[in-house]
């Protein structure tokens, strides 16, 4: 199935009710479970990937398909090492491409016991869960920030804690700051000095939660406040001091022309036209985010070069690979270097007659290219749309209700 999205005529004046944070809450979940708190967490992600959380720590079975889950395959790989039993764990065909070997090593190392069911090195995995002794571990600065993550959550219930040395470059940052956070509004403080963390052993301490919005999902608004003037869209139960590090996107899109202001509610956009003339960002710590500004920049005619974009390659798909291939069938040729470097200086080419944009099993390609309707005439055509519902599952419910038209391939109606 393929969606065709079409412009709405005037310019956007909405409000829309954002998903909560997949990320912190997935992480919530997990400090939840390890706390053994009688409290239900409030607000959480109405997405695949929390659901497919949910599910399996609400389950009694020993046998989890996490789908194409990565928190949940690395949140849970660790969640499950140290929990008495024997477990397997398995995903998509992608996620079964995807690595986890580093993860699995210093696991290994701390006292698990974790087994490779099939490749070497990536999932499905057969866990024995038992007590983990803890100590030192190495991992690579410059590796997913879930792995980091994943480790520093079971730290304070393994025998000795944990102290955790990063090597080389740190990236991510702001999802390590917000695990450590949330560790801390369990009661686990942890000491974060240079490249070294530090975890002592130590309970957690139940408590209840709210999860706030996604600043990863207002994102794809921003993108529409840039490409559409005169727009103003609220965005409610967003937080100006927030533990999600892709809260930076709103300084970073008052560079595109979108201005932000906080209210007692959430945050208001209105477009204002004044834009740079070329966006040269270091995305190191704000990876989903690349796309949004790919996609924004170029349907502005701004040139770019992002850097800071290595674990673009390990996401649902090489996003790389992706923005570049279904770019040109717009008529827009980038180019990569480095596996971290992606950059557009104003270079174009033939566009397909009818495009179709690819999304690779990835919720962020199908919502960072919809927004494109906003400057094509024929709209957009988007394939396999319902990937959303990884992160966002109403998506296209809050485009429509913004004006947005969106039609199946190989109709004549609109959809709604």
């Amino acid at each position: 199935m393929n969606y065709n999205i079409l412009a709405p005529a005037e310019p956007l004046r909405t409000s829309v009710r954002l998903p909560a944070s997949k990320s912190i809450s997935n992480r919530v979940l997990i400090l939840n479970a390890l706390s053994y708190s009688a409290y239900e967490v409030q607000n959480t992600a109405e997405c695949d990937d929390t659901e497919v959380m949910l599910r399996a720590l609400q389950s009694n079975d020993i046998h989890f398909d996490i789908r194409a889950a990565g928190t949940a395959m690395r949140f849970l790989t660790a969640f499950l090492s140290k929990i008495v039993g024997e477990w397997t764990i398995t995903g998509t065909e992608r996620m079964k491409n995807r690595p986890i070997k580093i993860l699995v090593d210093a696991l290994n190392s701390l006292g698990a016991r974790i087994e490779y069911m099939e490749k070497t090195g990536y999932p499905p995995l057969r866990i024995y869960g038992s007590a983990l002794q803890g100590g030192e571990v190495s991992l690579p600065g410059n590796v997913s920030s879930q792995y980091i993550s994943a480790l520093l959550m079971i730290a304070p219930l393994t025998e000795k804690g944990l102290v955790l040395h990063l090597e080389g470059t740190v990236i991510s940052r702001p999802y390590i700051r917000m695990t450590l956070q949330l560790m801390e509004e369990f009661g686990v403080k942890a000491e974060w000095n240079g490249r070294t963390i530090r975890v002592k052993p130590r309970e957690y301490t139940p408590v209840p939660f709210t999860v706030e919005s996604d600043w990863s999902a207002a994102s794809y608004w921003y993108e529409i406040a840039a490409l559409s003037k005169g727009s103003e869209i609220e965005l409610p139960g967003l937080l100006r001091k927030s533990t999600q590090g892709d809260s930076a996107g709103a300084l970073l899109f008052n560079r595109l022309g979108v201005g932000t202001t906080y209210t007692p509610h959430g945050v208001l956009l209105k477009s204002n036209g004044n834009t740079c003339k070329k966006l040269v960002y270091d995305f190191v710590n704000e990876p989903d985010l690349a796309q949004t500004f790919v996609v924004t920049c170029v349907f502005m005619d701004i040139p770019f070069r992002f850097t800071g974009l290595q674990t673009l390659k390990i996401k649902e798909t090489d996003r790389i690979e992706a923005l570049k291939t279904e770019m040109r069938k717009l008529g827009y040729v980038l180019k990569d270097a480095s596996d971290s470097i992606l950059e557009w200086d104003g270079e174009r080419c033939t566009p397909e007659a009818d495009p179709v944009i690819a999304t690779y099993e990835d919720h962020r390609m199908a919502m960072a290219f919809a927004p494109a309707a906003l400057k094509l005439p024929g709209g957009i055509r988007i394939a396999d749309p319902e990937v959303v519902t990884k992160s966002y599952p109403k998506y296209w419910a809050d485009l429509k209700s913004g004006g947005f038209r969106i039609v199946e391939s190989g109709t004549l109606n609109d959809e709604s």
